[in-house]
Order: C-alpha cells, then structure tokens, then sequence
C-alpha cells in the first residue's frame, strides 16, 4: 500500500512539473509593456508582432522593416494561451492592422500535445476576432531548434496541424519557416541558433525577414 502511495504521490509530482505556467507569471511583463504605452504610445494600425522568445529578442523588427509601422509584444518563455489571454492588454488596444505570432515550442517543451497546440492557436484567432472581426492574423510556424530536438516529431505535428486549420479560415495564414530551417537531413541546424541552440542569430532572423515580409507588405500598409 505504502509503494503504490508513494507512487501515486510521484505520478501527481510529474503531473505538476508538466504544467503549464499560470498566466499570473506573466504580469510583469504585461505591466510594463502597459506602463511603457503610457509613456510612449505606441502608433494605431502597426502590424503587430506577438508570442514568445523570438520576437521578444527581435531587437531589430523595426529596422527590419522600415517601411512598417510594427510593435513588438513579445515575451519569453510564453505559450499561446499567455498571448490569447491578455490580448485585451497587448492586443486590442492597439488596434492593429495585422497580427503576426510567434509561439508553439515552449507549448510542447511544457507537455502540450499538437492538437493541444493547434487548438490554442484557434482560441487565439478566436478571442482576436472578437475584438476586431477582420484583422490578418499570421502564424509563424514553430522552428525546428537545436535545444528542442527531441520534440521534432511533435513540432513537425503540431505545424501540420495549424496549417490544415489555417486552410480552413479566412484571412488566417501560415507563414512556413520550419522547412527551409531544416537541413538536407531534415535536422535541425546549428547556423540559424545562437550557443543556447534556442535563441536565433541574425543569420535565422535574415531568414525569417524574408519569408515574413511579403505578407506583412501586402497585410501591413
């Protein structure tokens, strides 16, 4: 009775290690970026760009493209839902005139299944479309890292997954990054990543710029 006891308290400890960070985490970062609007306020109709660490750390996004008005709402180590859940906060008040996200990797490294994934992708469509009913939204597909090699079969999933629902909606797209990352032997490769294998150099950014600006040229004027 004691081992099954002890096992049944380590299963409920596993169960707890894989759960996903509470929204509540990030409240810090949501502040600021509210405290920084107040300062600045930032411009209406921008293409705004949202998700986790990779745009977080687009530094450059502006001067990247000059010829947009953009706003970076990127905060790292954040899954879909932490975007979805304040888009009240970093969504509607900008009313943007695009939307581009980036975010998926840190969903599965936290235990999402892809079909989990793909459904918080199209609860995100969801709560911005019930605040601005015809605003492109834009997914940039979850990349194939170095630090989360292990999870290329669930990524390659997941982005399939998020490509057959975009099919299905309107002004919805799927902006593919994941294959032209892979090398010849369909791993991924060290060249787009910085030493933590997770985070891009400009090397990976260069290649994001040009897959990315076709469609925030033609969504974001």
């Amino acid at each position: 009775m004691k081992v099954l006891l002890s096992l049944l308290l380590a299963f409920v400890s596993c169960i707890a290690c894989a759960a996903v960070t509470p929204h509540s985490y990030w409240e810090p970062a949501i502040a600021a970026f509210e405290a920084s609007d107040r300062a600045n306020p930032p411009p209406q109709g921008a293409v705004l760009f949202i998700g986790s660490s990779s745009i977080e750390h687009w530094k450059s996004l502006a001067a990247d493209f000059p010829e947009l008005k953009v706003i970076n709402r990127g905060f790292g180590g954040s899954v879909i839902g932490d975007s979805t859940y304040f888009a009240g906060r970093i969504v509607a008040p900008y009313r943007p005139r695009a939307i581009l996200m980036y975010a998926g990797d840190n969903d599965l490294h936290e235990g999402l299944t892809p079909e989990q994934v793909r459904d918080e992708f199209a609860a995100f469509v969801q709560k911005v479309r019930s605040v601005d009913p015809g605003v492109p939204i834009a997914f940039v597909s979850t990349k194939p890292s170095m630090a989360f090699k292990a999870l290329l079969p669930q990524i390659k999933q997941s982005n399939a997954l998020i490509r057959a629902y975009v099919a299905t909606q309107k002004d919805v797209t799927y902006l593919d990054i994941f294959t032209p990352m892979l090398g010849a032997d369909g791993q991924p490769q060290w060249k787009w990543f910085g030493p933590d294998g997770l985070h891009m150099n400009r090397t990976g950014y260069e290649l994001w710029i040009g897959i990315i600006r076709p469609w925030v040229d033609a969504h974001g004027h």
